[in-house]
């Protein structure tokens, strides 16, 4: 049987999306592709995420900032938990102050498509949607613990300065995007 990671290969491009954008103010915020987003740019960070994931919480701040301190790049999160409505991230959106682009995965399917079964997972790519680096964005621990490490972070920092990203790859470590759990009948 053949990996699935093994249909997604470093150097060759991801698919693109287009889905639904999502915002804390408006219920139609019309659609946004990756391609739209990338026009002019060095590449794209792509990352999936949940409102409602614990470990997400973590990168509100570091996704908010994010094409402040990257402006060559653009930035696309994907809200794709099965089970999670655009009310639901609207209201997550408008609570924690979230201001970067944030898109609809109905039904998980680009998620699925992306062989993303957790959140946050991010995915680095060229401007030719060249997948560059995929995995967790840090070791999930906080900057000031001196066993933090940084993974999204540095691979950024080689891409755009020309070198080869020396870990093109992590694990990563999350919520899952889809679950048994989430769709088992209720007690009788």
């Amino acid at each position: 049987m053949q990996n699935d990671q093994e249909k997604q290969k470093f150097g060759e491009p991801l698919d693109d999306i287009s889905l639904a954008a999502v915002t804390s103010a408006s219920a139609n915020a019309g659609t946004v592709s990756l391609s739209g987003r990338m026009a002019g740019k060095k590449g794209a960070v792509v990352v999936f995420w949940s409102g409602i994931c614990s470990h997400c919480v973590r990168y509100d701040a570091y996704l908010n900032s994010f094409e402040e301190r990257h402006p060559e790049l653009s930035l696309i999160v994907v809200a794709s938990r099965h089970g999670e409505a655009p009310e639901m991230i609207r209201k997550t959106m408008a609570e924690r102050k979230l201001t970067f682009t944030m898109v609809y995965d109905p039904e998980s399917k680009v998620a699925r498509q992306w062989y993303t079964q957790q959140t946050p997972r991010a995915f680095l790519m060229d401007a030719e949607r060249r997948l560059i680096y995929r995995g967790a964005i840090d070791n999930y621990k906080y900057p000031e613990d001196p066993e933090y490490l940084g993974y999204l972070e540095p691979a950024i920092g080689e891409f755009l300065t020309g070198q080869p990203v020396s870990r093109t790859e992590t694990a990563s470590f999350g919520c899952a995007i889809f679950s048994v759990y989430y769709i088992l009948p209720k007690a009788l």
